[in-house]
């Protein structure tokens, strides 16, 4: 008999097959529409042998078609893991492929991808754990992606010139030892972080990874005298709105696919959405959709989470100056969708997004007053990035209100353009380190001034029985310090 886990595995595992799909269809299509057809794959050789530090354009690198492409056949790698390992597949797993298809638009590749992901398969080998149950773990890893192209094809060899490529024994073997140690470290570090920010940041790999990246940035550059290149691919990441911008194209991809999403969670949901609403109450708190209200409803989430988002990243791209939709913000787009079936709906996403606009709003009232140059905008491509990952932080709205909501999207934006400093910009998760130092800083000071005990009889949903059990223990708590 077929239970609710092996349905939801069957959706996750389509999900994952007709995403990947549409990228596929639209490399086609791009080549059509932008004329690259007939150099495709030498693009995608281009995005293949290059350094990608953040941010990496592979639509200036190589070209819409070929990061199409690039991010269909990763897409289809994950996919083929997802069906061939036995086992179920989870909400994590829907995670795992939605942040490796997001990051092949500015940082992953078809070649950087599979040390990363290949190496927490030694970790899981050794330890005899699950494979499909620790997927996520392996997708997860490829955060590491511009560490590996750095390796094989700068750090020993003093420059790059694009176009070619000069292996170095010394790389080969440096790229081997690097993947070694990702094997075993990357599954250590990740379930230790998570009891940093009490599960308050969604983005748990992004911490974790981010300070690993730190400390191995720092080693292989400042300790060992080793110059850093930075990213010779980068465009100028203030970006006009004609440059490497699809406006048009991108936008009538993602509305088809969210338009296929609805469709699909309504007809599955027995052709209505009944149940969504209840969703929309959930706090998101250490929550899994999927086992809670069902891969439909789920299916229904992704297509209206994405679609806000979606129109945010239009709002801001119209009303002011910036990037457009470059590779970067066709991938967060991706990125944004990595937990709508672990916790990020609508309701407990927009706080964090609005924290967004209070800072701008605020610097662009202290810059006119002063006559100050406006630094930043919401549209510009670090801005546009790291507010996809700040949804991440949405359960401190959805447990402690709008206003902690705000106050949580504020303090991510104001530090989003600093932190892939810290790790060269050789992390793809710099927005779920920028959270998860969010979390850190903010999580203190709510819990000193919004006890657990009241945020539980505030936000969570109890039976008569569970009133009265609480109400029982509070009197004999006053008793006890009477």
């Amino acid at each position: 008999m077929k239970t609710q886990t092996d349905t939801n595995s069957r959706i996750i595992n389509g999900i994952a097959l007709g995403f990947s799909l549409a990228c596929l269809l639209s490399a086609w299509a791009a080549a059509y529409y932008t004329g690259e057809w007939g150099h495709v794959f030498m693009d995608w050789y281009r995005i293949m042998i290059s350094p990608c530090p953040l941010v990496t354009d592979y639509f200036a690198l190589g070209g819409l078609s070929s990061a199409m492409l690039n991010a269909g056949a990763c897409g289809m790698v994950c996919f083929f893991f997802m069906t061939g390992l036995g086992g179920q597949s989870r909400a994590n797993t829907m995670a795992g492929y939605f942040l490796v298809v997001a990051h092949c638009f500015y940082g992953l590749n078809f070649l950087n991808l599979w040390p990363c992901f290949l190496a927490p398969f030694l970790y899981l080998k050794w330890h005899r754990l699950d494979f499909k149950k620790n997927l996520h773990v392996c997708m997860f890893a490829t955060s590491f992606g511009p560490f590996i192209s750095e390796l094989l094809f700068r750090y020993t060899q003093g420059g790059f010139v694009m176009g070619e490529v000069h292996l170095t024994v010394s790389g080969l073997l440096l790229t081997a030892g690097f993947t070694l140690m990702l094997g075993f470290v990357v599954p250590a570090v990740l379930p230790g972080v998570h009891a940093w920010h009490k599960g308050y940041n969604l983005y748990n790999g992004g911490l974790a990874f981010g300070l690993l990246g730190f400390f191995l940035f720092n080693f292989l550059y400042q300790t060992m005298g080793f110059h850093s290149h930075g990213n010779v691919n980068r465009v100028n990441p203030i970006y006009t709105r004609f440059g490497y911008s699809y406006w048009s194209y991108a936008n009538l991809f993602f509305i088809l696919i969210f338009l296929a999403c609805l469709a699909a969670g309504w007809y599955l949901n027995g052709r209505t959405f009944r149940g969504y609403r209840h969703m929309l109450k959930d706090t998101g708190y250490s929550s899994d959709f999927a086992e809670k209200y069902g891969m439909p409803l789920c299916l229904v989430n992704i297509a209206c989470h994405g679609g806000l988002f979606l129109l945010y990243l239009n709002l801001a791209i119209r009303f002011t100056e910036g990037a457009g939709f470059t590779g970067p913000t066709v991938g967060v787009v991706f990125a944004a969708l990595t937990f709508t079936a672990m916790g990020q709906h609508p309701k407990n996403v927009w706080p964090i997004v609005l924290g967004y606009q209070v800072l701008y709003t605020m610097v662009y009232g202290i810059c006119s007053a002063t006559g100050s140059v406006l630094p930043w905008s919401l549209s510009t491509q670090g801005y546009i990035n790291s507010a996809a990952f700040a949804t991440g932080l949405c359960p401190i709205a959805g447990r402690y209100g709008i206003r902690a909501g705000i106050a949580a999207g504020f303090m991510c934006a104001s530090m989003c353009t600093a932190t892939s400093g810290l790790h060269g910009g050789l992390i793809l998760y710099n927005g779920g380190l920028t959270t998860g130092i969010t979390a850190l800083i903010l999580l203190p000071v709510l819990e000193h001034y919004i006890p657990m005990a009241r945020e539980e009889m505030k936000d969570q949903t109890l039976d008569m029985q569970g009133m009265i059990t609480l109400i029982g223990n509070m009197s004999g708590r006053q008793k006890g310090e009477r």
